[in-house]
């Protein structure tokens, strides 16, 4: 286009008049300025536009000769009629009303080439509102980020970021935020650059490592990096994308960029491409002097173990495991090692041991796969059922087959169950605290023709036991699309804004639910709800009904077992030991095996620590998962006694916390401050778990060590940037800081 050419239409003697002559002029100029836009005239109040910007200002009030016209030509400067009508409203009110998104874009372009900025924010803004696809995300960000609007590419980019993973698999989407420049990168997410590439980018490798849009997001990650940190991370995971890509040259000058800016890690690429150049000698002797030159870690061990045989590998896999308990690699070995040497009690113990606390996909593969080679079809059905509950498109042998297709084949050897034989089994399963084996069960009664909103919901407790949240959502999600009810769909509807964090939300949700219908489990998510986010004691009264009004409708045993241990709880909270001993009495007549723990609770309370450790001693003959039982047990006994309750769970659950505080605050207690603090070090290397930090903090802090200290508060505070007891901490130990 042609832009209007505001110094060709000065007049001849422009320089040589005087600013009083000006002022003069200007007296006689009309108040209205009429805009020409091909045959069509735009009258306009010449002082509201000329507010709108300084150009305006300049052009209409200042020693132009338009100052002087009462008609203006802007026929050439990407306006209609339509749109310099919406300006000059704009100009009056200071407000858009209702316009079309094309007919506003027409406006925002023009706001800006005139500077206009009040009715460039205007125009930015309403037209953020009016995104609600990812389409019209794809066709208004290229228009944001060329006229650098903040609020509308914003918009946009939440569009993108909502629908994820989805919007990865839109190549208009993927090519957008590829090609995003320097320039505009802040115009889309300020100082976040980083951050989104980050997110994008590990998005992208969760689909599919080695494709060109991992690729290109962390090259974009790499040039948005700009502190060291920012950087090594970035070489790091674009070199692991290049090695995975079979880029090995471009691999190698990543991870020695990685390395060189102080990524310690990234040797272990560096290793592997040394063995794949058929140099397991120096990958060896890297990983050896990585090992003698710094704090040793699990991860370090594992690697050597690639790249040695025999004895020499077994004892590094056995030296990765003591240091960093939840690496599945040294199970997996050590498990298909034994199964060769016909061990096959060895191999699934090997596998028992870590599935015990983490439910890991490959962990399941494997012992899936042993379980076929020994015809245990009853056990593999269960197995890859539970894999499917987690993972519904997952792939074993590399990826070669699909799990459901492998589970078609296992069940024509396995017993068909009816309803009754699946809900028996369950029950049998859920009162054993055997959570994989209730998972395959619901996992098949999924098949039929039951309630599915019920059993989505059974499975998203069991999955949240597991530590399984991503997938234990997405049950909830399902049980809330299968709900058979408005009622039942406003509790599914409640536990997941309560699971986000949205407690009130929730509880509103079960109110309206009791309103469509009394059922058990509004009323139990009410109480729950209302337990967890009412810190006035009083309230336990009101918590007490709700549970009896639950109990009062009709569900299943193992619901109301629930509902009765719940009860349990809050009547011990109360003092009403009685009452709360006869809840956790009947809920173990309908099996409900965890009101053991309650019970327990209640004999100790009562001062008999002998009764209290029978009845946790009974909970774990019961349970398959017995890690929490031993804990609690180690509560009701002599010293000696509970320092082997705690190393048992530390041998069936690792990451458990209590067990190394209370290890390190008698170590303490004894004045062996090293001893004490290492016991804490030796789980924060697989765990930074705010708890355990904070008592190193305080540890530290005890011998004097202000550094350490500080360091522990700085990191547990980036976990819980509100936890008031750090906070302090923190304070006090900053204070003293050299």
């Amino acid at each position: 286009y042609v832009a209007l050419d505001i110094t060709s239409e000065l007049p001849a003697d422009v320089s040589s008049s005087s600013p009083v002559d000006t002022m003069m002029n200007l007296n006689h100029v009309s108040r209205n300025v009429c805009f020409h836009i091909g045959n069509e005239k735009v009258v306009c109040d010449r002082q509201k536009i000329a507010g709108l910007s300084a150009p305006f200002h300049a052009m209409l009030n200042g020693c132009f000769a338009e100052s002087l016209f009462e008609d203006i030509d802007l026929s050439q400067n990407c306006i209609s009629p339509l749109g310099m009508r919406m300006i000059s409203d704009f100009s009056l009110t200071g407000s858009l009303n209702e316009i079309p998104p094309n007919l506003l874009l027409e406006v925002l372009v023009f706001a800006n080439k005139f500077c206009c900025e009040r009715l460039k924010d205007a125009c930015d803004r309403k037209l953020a509102s009016l995104v609600s696809s990812s389409q019209d995300a794809v066709e208004l960000m290229e228009y944001a980020l060329e006229e650098n609007s903040p609020v509308l590419a914003a918009s946009c980019l939440q569009v993108f970021l909502h629908e994820l993973p989805d919007s990865l698999h839109d190549n208009q989407v993927v090519e957008l935020l590829s090609n995003v420049n320097r320039e505009h990168r802040p115009i889309m997410v300020g100082r976040a650059s980083f951050s989104l590439y980050c997110l994008l980018s590990e998005v992208s490798m969760n689909l599919d490592p080695t494709s060109d849009k991992a690729t290109t997001f962390l090259e974009q990650l790499v040039d948005s990096a700009e502190t060291s940190w920012q950087k090594l991370i970035a070489y790091h995971q674009l070199g692991c994308v290049r090695l995975l890509r079979k880029e090995y040259g471009e691999a190698e000058r990543l991870f020695k960029a990685a390395v060189n800016a102080g990524h310690v890690y990234s040797v272990v690429g560096l290793a592997r491409l040394g063995h794949i150049k058929g140099q397991d000698l120096w990958s060896y002797e890297k990983l050896s002097s990585i090992i003698s030159s710094y704090s040793q870690l699990g991860w370090m061990y594992q690697e050597r173990s690639l790249y040695c045989e025999g004895d020499k590998r077994w004892e590094d896999l056995e030296k990765a495991t003591d240091l960093d308990p939840t690496l599945t690699y040294p199970y997996m070995y050590r498990a298909a090692s034994l199964m060769r040497k016909q061990n096959v009690v060895g191999a699934l113990a090997e596998l028992n041991r870590i599935l015990g606390f983490k439910l890991a996909l490959e962990c399941l593969e494997l012992r899936f796969c042993f379980y076929l080679a020994l015809e245990d079809y009853k056990s593999a059905i269960c197995d890859v059922q539970a894999i499917l509950t987690l993972s519904p498109n997952y792939r074993l042998f590399e990826g070669r087959v699909p799990a459901s297709q492998l589970r078609t084949l296992v069940r024509e050897h396995v017993t068909n169950w009816t309803t009754a034989d699946c809900w028996l089994q369950l029950y049998d399963r859920w009162s054993s605290v055997d959570d994989i084996g209730s998972l395959s069960v619901i996992y098949q009664m999924l098949e039929s023709d039951a309630a599915k909103g019920v059993l989505y919901f059974r499975q998203s407790l069991l999955l949240l036991r597991l530590n399984c949240p991503e997938a234990a959502m997405r049950s909830l999600q399902l049980a809330r699309q299968h709900a058979s009810s408005q009622h039942e769909r406003l509790v599914y509807e409640g536990w997941i804004l309560y699971d986000t964090g949205n407690c009130d939300d929730g509880l509103r949700k079960a109110e309206e639910s009791i309103c469509v219908k009394r059922s058990f489990e509004a009323f139990f998510l009410k109480a729950y709800a209302l337990a967890d986010s009412s810190q006035d004691p009083s309230c336990s009264s009101t918590v007490v009904s709700l549970l009896e009004d639950a109990l009062k409708c009709p569900s299943d045993r193992l619901r109301k077992g629930q509902a009765l241990n719940n009860l349990g709880s809050v009547y011990v909270d109360c003092g009403k030991l009685d009452l709360a001993a006869d809840c956790y009495i009947n809920a173990l007549k309908i099996r409900h095996t965890r009101a053991h723990q309650g019970l327990a609770r209640v004999h100790f309370l009562r001062n008999d620590k002998t009764a209290a450790y029978e009845e946790m001693t009974r909970l774990i003959e019961k349970a398959r998962n017995s890690a929490s039982a031993y804990e609690k047990r180690s509560e009701y006994c002599e010293r000696e006694l509970t320092k082997a309750d705690l190393e048992m769970v530390t041998r069936l659950d690792p990451l458990r916390v209590y067990p190394y505080r209370y290890r390190a605050a008698v170590l303490m207690d004894n004045h062996k401050e090293k001893e004490a603090i290492a016991e804490l070090s030796r789980a924060i290397a697989f765990k930074a778990d705010l708890h355990l930090l904070h008592l190193r903090a305080a540890f530290h802090e005890h011998v004097g060590d202000v550094l350490g200290a500080l360091q522990d508060c700085r990191a547990a505070l980036s976990v819980d940037p509100n936890h008031q007891e750090m906070l302090e901490l923190h304070s006090r130990v900053n204070s003293q800081e050299p």
